[in-house]
């Protein structure tokens, strides 16, 4: 019995794909797992630079406390609490808890409200 050829698409456009929720929770998650590691150095810097003296401190405060510094802040705490927030997440999937597609997409929405809320809140608690 021949087999029908499957019609496959032409082209794949990837800004008109619509990814579900938990999808891009997953994406964000290995973002914000790099942004996390490339930070590094510049945290490490900051720290430095805050404990090498009293005007060191005094420094990395006002740089954190500028506009530019409070974005950076923000930017690196989402990270941080989003990685926290799916870490979770996927450990809890790990052991069959919220496996099921109506509580994977529950679980996925309150990571992808909750970090940027608990950044905001971290960020307003630093500065």
């Amino acid at each position: 019995m021949p087999m029908t050829p499957v019609a496959r698409p032409r082209f794949l456009n990837l800004l008109q794909i619509r990814f579900p929720v938990p999808a891009v929770i997953s994406i964000m998650h290995r973002a914000s797992g790099a942004a996390l590691l490339l930070s590094i150095p510049l945290m490490l810097w900051l720290l430095d630079r805050s404990l090498e003296s009293e005007s060191g401190f005094h420094e990395v405060l006002s740089l954190l406390g500028s506009p530019g510094g409070r974005v950076l802040l923000f930017l690196l705490l989402w990270a941080l609490s989003h990685h926290l927030l799916a870490g979770i997440r996927y450990l809890l999937i790990d052991v069959e808890v919220g496996v099921e597609k109506s509580a994977a997409r529950r679980s996925a929405w309150l990571v992808a409200f909750g970090a940027p809320l608990l950044a905001l809140l971290l960020t307003g608690a630093l500065t």
